[in-house]
């Protein structure tokens, strides 16, 4: 009688909280013992490390094909349950071609919360006035590819100027000769922007690679300066979404800055962090990448 009970307690707990889950898919971090040539150490990112000791498994990337693990393959992969490498019959690496779009477009993570009601949003800000002029574009990435078969979530450069979006750099550095007038942000602001968009959304999406385009550079200094911005915004964040009750899920696509003395990916797990309410629920049903979207689903379906 005390376990049901306490089982009905729970679930009417559940039921009182309207799970919203945000998402922050971080390029390019594999699992790696401590090493000279690993920046994801405590020094360097002490809020990241804290989570994937505390609150974190590792995963597979590697999806049961030969070869390095890459990004669009993995991305897709994880982004709608289907194991794309094994589709393609190989990693594919870049934007996605017409067979992997297609799986894209047919079943990806952001159409099918859409089927269940709930409302998403894709944070990272596009420099373009509207989906359009984003559909023209010749080449797409996985997050472009899922976020047109759901146009309401894209953002545009209006957003950002309105602090609605975040730029895939966190602090808008990288825009500055294109867009002088929009202002330059620390990564703790850019944690609050954030929060705000993800308190307005069941499903929020941020895509940050800075990550994996410093892991290809072989410049240590590079990929610890990476890191500690992603930390001084992630340490913001965690605070805002623990007092929220906002479920964090934070994964990489494959390995590649864990290991500074080679340009590749690496073969190396990836870890999978949920910090917030359902955690356990999540994270004891992801073993791989193409567990991420059917642990999502099953999150927001259970009641």
């Amino acid at each position: 009688r005390r376990s049901a009970e306490l089982y009905f307690s729970v679930r009417f707990s559940i039921l009182c909280h309207k799970l919203k889950i945000l998402f922050l898919f971080i390029d390019g971090v594999g699992i790696r013992e401590a090493a000279a040539d690993n920046p994801v150490n405590s020094e360097v990112c002490p809020t990241l490390c804290r989570l994937i000791s505390r609150h974190s498994k590792n995963i597979d990337a590697c999806l049961g094909v030969e070869g390095l693990p890459q990004s669009a393959t993995g991305q897709a992969t994880m982004f709608t349950g289907v194991n794309c490498s094994k589709a393609m019959g190989k990693h594919c690496e870049g934007f996605p071609g017409p067979s992997l779009r297609k799986i894209i477009e047919e079943n990806n993570l952001f159409l099918q919360l859409k089927r269940r009601g709930k409302k998403v949003k894709f944070a990272d800000a596009y420099l373009v006035d509207s989906a359009e002029e984003l559909e023209a574009r010749r080449y797409k990435s996985v997050t472009t590819v899922m976020a047109l078969t759901t146009p309401e979530v894209i953002t545009t450069v209006d957003d950002l100027m309105e602090d609605a979006a975040l730029m895939q750099d966190l602090t808008r550095e990288t825009i500055q000769d294109r867009y002088p007038d929009i202002r330059v942000i620390p990564p703790q602001r850019a944690a609050e922007h954030l929060f705000s968009i993800a308190r307005e959304n069941d499903f929020t999406l941020y895509e940050y690679f800075q990550t994996d385009v410093s892991g290809h550079s072989l410049d240590y200094a590079r990929a610890c300066s990476v890191l500690r911005t992603y930390d001084r915004f992630l340490s913001s964040l965690v605070r805002f979404t623990e007092a929220a009750g906002i479920t964090l899920v934070m994964t990489s696509d494959h390995g590649n800055i864990e290991n500074m003395t080679e340009r590749t990916h690496t073969r190396n797990p990836v870890p999978l962090i949920v910090f917030g309410p359902r955690e356990d629920f999540i994270r004891r049903r992801v073993e791989s990448l193409a567990d991420i979207t059917p642990a999502v689903l099953a999150a927001f379906d259970f009641i």
